[in-house]
């Protein structure tokens, strides 16, 4: 499929068997120096295996420490140190294989270095393939807040290989859910309806059924981003549940719950707010139960909430907003809530 935006638009390849050279990305490849950002998990499982997808290039490449917590500044400036001193020049192309971090970090160097040069998502994980691969945020976290200092960037090409998923621990492949989740509460109640009837073909990891859903929530994505590229409006309704989300991950330190656990939690908290019926509420929670991920959130002080969503991005004029449910598969973003109501689910 192609995200369309104009003279930016780019295609997203999704399949099975990708890399090994099965999937030529030279073509978006101006020059010939290519650096490959990877971590430590991920780059001996898949590194060898991509270079056969670059043929013709210099490939170069750094890994970076795995884990939230190291989605810094200092690890940034670290891809943007290797690019100087491999005196790569304005058509170098900088390829991103692994997970959101990686995608993320990645894409806010390449946006940066030299104002800006080519850029390739190779995501690995089922968040990182459903979402944050899509769409170009792209940035790092601040101690005050995550995702704070970053950039809207989009890549040449986003190329999905379903197969790294054959390697993602458990615990990772459900917190992608979490995302995958977010899109039939938010605008697919057809598509939330068929994951609560093969939650179970994802959790097994059946080929088919994770194909299909990682074709479905793209295709969500691209349909939103394509209509408001740098968040003016629809696109926020995609942080759904991210507001409580990204204050748990800030309030507990990032790492200890993961983003689609945190994500999870939140979403279940803003359904709350949202005064939508108890049967939905209880469709939503049992589809996140179902999926392995935490229904309530760990126990965090309300000012310590308040003052963690009080840097959230949808934040206006000093207000929170927050992205509602209308119904399952019908979603807002409003300044309008009950706040009383706002602080009992804060207070647990």
């Amino acid at each position: 499929m192609t995200v369309e935006l104009g003279d930016r638009s780019y295609p997203i390849v999704i399949g099975r068997d990708l890399l090994d050279g099965h999937f030529d990305l030279s073509e978006f490849v101006r020059g010939s120096d290519c650096l490959v950002v990877s971590n430590e998990t991920v780059a001996p499982l898949y590194y060898e295996r991509l270079r056969a997808n670059l043929p013709g290039c210099d490939v170069r490449s750094i890994n970076l420490p795995d884990g939230e917590s190291f989605k810094t500044v200092a690890t940034m400036l670290s891809i943007l140190d290797r690019l100087v001193e491999s005196r790569a020049n304005r058509d170098v192309a900088v390829v991103a294989l692994g997970g959101g971090v990686v995608g993320d970090i990645a894409g806010f160097a390449a946006a940066c270095y030299m104002r800006g040069v080519d850029f390739i998502q190779v995501p690995t994980t089922l968040l990182a393939q459903v979402d944050s691969s899509v769409g170009g945020k792209t940035g790092v976290n601040h101690a005050q807040g995550k995702n704070l200092i970053g950039a809207f960037y989009q890549p040449r090409v986003v190329l999905i290989d379903t197969n790294t998923l054959d390697t993602l621990p458990d615990r990772e492949l459900a917190a992608g859910l979490a995302e995958v989740i977010k899109y039939g509460a938010i605008c697919d109640a057809e598509f939330f309806a068929w994951l609560e009837t093969n939650m179970a073909q994802l959790l097994a990891r059946d080929a088919d059924a994770l194909g299909y859903a990682i074709h479905r929530c793209c295709a969500l994505k691209a349909e939103v981003v394509a209509e408001d590229e740098r968040e003016a409006g629809r696109r926020a309704i995609l942080n759904f549940g991210h507001t409580f989300g990204h204050a748990i991950e800030h309030c507990q330190g990032y790492g200890e719950w993961l983003h689609g656990e945190a994500v999870a939690a939140g979403m279940l908290m803003a359904a709350r707010l949202s005064g939508l019926a108890e049967k939905d509420i209880h469709r939503l929670e049992r589809l996140v139960a179902a999926a392995g991920l935490p229904t309530r959130p760990p126990a965090i002080a309300p000012d310590d909430w308040r003052k963690a969503m009080g840097m959230d991005k949808k934040v206006q004029g000093k207000a929170l907003r927050f992205v509602l449910l209308r119904a399952i598969g019908d979603s807002r973003v409003s300044a309008e809530y009950d706040d009383r109501r706002l602080n009992e689910i804060l207070r647990g």
